[in-house]
C-alpha cells in the first residue's frame, strides 16, 4: 500500500482524553489520526460528567492521578482562557455533617496540602452558612477549596479536537475498532467493520472500551466496569439557592452526591455510583432518582421543590485498580491510557502531556511545527456575553438576534455556525452540545421542528435523514 495512507500515530477514542492527546500531538510534524467509534467527538462518557474542574485536592497522594490532575490544573488555566471554554470560578465547600466526617477534615486538609493545593483551609459552620444561607442546618464544619470551578464539558473535548484538526490531525468518526494487526515492518493495521488505517504508533484512549482495545494488543491487566452516575438538573430559578460547589466527604468508592451550579445557570444534583455489566446502559432509574432527591432534600430542602429540567446518566470507566492504568510499551510503539474514571475532564491536559512524553521515550520523532494555530470556541455559558446580547454582532449579522430556542436563548446564527464548524453538528444531539439548543425548560417541545428544519437545510439533508442519524 502507498505510504501516503500510513499515519505516524493513531489515537483510539475521541473523548476528552483522546482529543487532548491528539491536540498535543498536533504540535509536531506528524501524520496523526484520531479514531472514534461514535458519531461525534466527546459524545460518550465525556459529555455526562458533573462539569466540575477539579484541583485534585482529594486525590490519593503519590498516585499518577494526583500528579496529572495537579499538572493539568496548571495547564488548563491558560488553555481555558485562550480557547474560550465557559467557566465560573465558584470555589467548593466540602461539608461535614457527622462527627466522624468532621474529625476527618484535618486529614483531608493535610492530603490537599500534600497534593500541592495549598489554598485549601478549614471552615467553621458559621462561615459555611454565611456563604450558603439555604443549606440545611446541622453542618459541623467544612473545607474551603477556592480553586474548584465549574466549566462546560461539552465545549472542552470539542475545543481539543477542533484544534487538533485545524493543525492537521485527521478525524475519523463511526470507526469502532474491531481488530489490530502488526506486520513484520512494525506497521499496525487498525480495522473497523467498514475500513482500516495503517500506523506505526498507537495510543489507546478508548475509555469504557480501553480494556478491550488493550486485549486486542495482547494485554490483560485491567477490566473496565462501567460505573453509572445519575444526575438531576434543576431549573434556572433554583440557581439562587447555591453559590459554591457543595461536596460531601468522599468515600473509597465515590466522591458522593454533590450540589453544584452549572455554567448554563442551572443547578446539578448527583451523581449516584452503581457498577454495571453493560457498557451501554445509560438509563436513569426510579431508585437512583429517588435516592438523589432524598439526598438533595437533606442538604437543601428548598431545592427539591424546584422544577426539574432534565435527568441524565453517565458511565465512568472504573477498573479494579485505584489509579490510572497508563502503560508505555516502547518496543510495540504502544501506549495504553486506561482507567481514567471521573477525573479525565480535569486531568486531560496533564494526561496528554504525559502520554506524549512516553511516546518521545518510545522514539516517536517530535519535531515542533513552526506554528500551532489557536482556536476560539463559541461561548455557550452564562458568565460571558452570548450572541443575542451583542448589538454589534447582531448589526453585522441579524441571524444572531433571531431566537430559535427561547429557553436557552440560542440564535439562528449560532445553529448555522455549528452546522459549518470544523467538526460540524450533523445531529440534534451534536447541535445541543455546541449551542445549548433543545436542553432548556421545554426540552425541545417548542423549538424541535424549527431547529431540525434549519439544521437539515444547512447540512443538505432531509428531515428524515437528519433524524435517522
Amino acid at each position: 500500500m502507498d505510504d501516503q495512507n500510513l499515519y505516524d500515530i493513531a489515537v483510539i477514542g475521541a473523548g476528552v482524553v483522546g482529543a487532548a492527546i491528539a491536540r498535543e500531538l498536533a504540535k509536531y510534524e506528524l501524520r496523526c489520526v484520531l479514531l472514534e467509534a461514535g458519531h461525534d467527538v466527546g459524545a460518550g462518557t465525556s459529555k455526562a460528567s458533573t462539569s466540575i474542574w477539579h484541583t485534585g485536592f482529594d486525590a490519593t497522594p503519590g498516585t499518577l492521578e494526583a500528579r496529572l490532575m495537579r499538572r493539568s490544573y496548571e495547564l488548563m488555566g491558560d488553555y481555558i482562557a485562550k480557547a474560550g471554554i465557559p467557566v465560573e470560578r465558584t470555589g467548593a465547600i466540602l461539608v461535614a455533617w457527622t462527627e466522624e466526617q468532621h474529625q476527618s477534615l484535618p486529614t483531608l486538609l493535610a492530603r490537599a496540602h500534600t497534593n500541592g493545593v495549598t489554598d485549601v483551609r478549614l471552615m467553621s459552620a458559621e462561615e459555611i452558612y454565611q456563604r450558603e444561607p439555604y443549606l440545611n442546618q446541622g453542618a459541623l464544619g467544612g473545607l474551603y477549596v477556592p480553586g474548584e470551578a465549574i466549566f462546560c464539558t461539552f465545549t472542552l473535548p470539542l475545543a481539543y479536537a477542533t484544534q487538533a484538526i485545524v493543525n492537521g490531525v485527521t478525524l475519523k468518526l463511526n470507526f469502532p475498532v474491531r481488530q489490530i494487526q502488526r506486520d513484520l515492518d512494525g506497521v499496525y493495521t487498525v480495522q473497523s467493520p467498514e475500513s482500516s488505517v495503517r500506523c506505526r504508533y498507537i495510543v489507546n484512549a478508548a475509555g469504557l472500551y480501553g480494556d478491550e482495545i488493550d486485549r486486542l494488543l495482547g494485554y490483560n491487566r485491567f477490566t473496565v466496569t462501567p460505573r453509572r452516575g445519575e444526575l438531576i438538573v434543576f431549573d434556572k430559578l433554583a440557581r439562587r439557592l447555591v453559590n459554591h460547589i457543595l461536596l460531601p466527604v468522599p468515600t473509597s468508592i465515590t466522591k458522593g452526591v454533590l450540589i453544584s451550579p452549572t455554567v448554563f445557570g442551572n443547578v446539578l444534583l448527583g451523581p449516584t455510583a452503581e457498577d454495571l455489566p453493560d457498557k451501554t446502559d445509560t438509563a436513569t432509574t426510579a431508585a437512583g432518582l429517588h435516592m438523589l432527591l432524598d439526598k438533595g432534600k437533606a442538604l437543601i430542602t428548598q431545592l427539591v421543590d424546584e422544577e426539574v429540567t432534565a435527568i441524565y446518566a453517565g458511565l465512568r470507566p472504573a477498573t479494579e485498580h485505584k489509579d490510572y492504568q497508563i502503560f508505555a510499551h516502547p518496543a510495540e510503539c504502544y501506549v495504553c491510557v486506561g482507567g481514567i474514571r471521573s477525573t479525565g475532564v480535569s486531568a486531560s491536559l496533564g494526561i496528554a502531556e504525559y502520554v506524549v512524553a512516553l511516546l518521545a521515550a518510545a522514539q516517536l520523532p517530535l519535531n515542533p511545527k513552526p506554528e500551532f494555530k489557536p482556536v476560539q470556541m463559541p461561548n455557550i455559558g452564562e458568565a460571558a456575553q452570548r450572541p443575542y446580547q451583542s448589538a454589534a454582532l447582531i448589526a453585522e449579522n441579524p441571524d444572531y438576534g433571531r431566537m430559535i430556542c427561547f429557553c436557552e436563548r440560542v440564535s439562528v446564527g449560532e445553529v448555522i455556525d455549528a452546522a459549518h464548524s470544523p467538526i460540524p453538528a450533523d445531529t440534534l444531539d451534536g447541535l445541543r452540545r455546541r449551542t445549548r439548543v433543545l436542553q432548556g425548560r421545554c426540552q425541545g417541545f417548542n423549538c424541535h421542528a424549527a431547529v431540525a428544519t434549519l439544521l437539515a437545510r444547512e447540512r443538505g439533508q432531509t428531515i428524515q435523514q437528519l433524524l435517522s442519524l
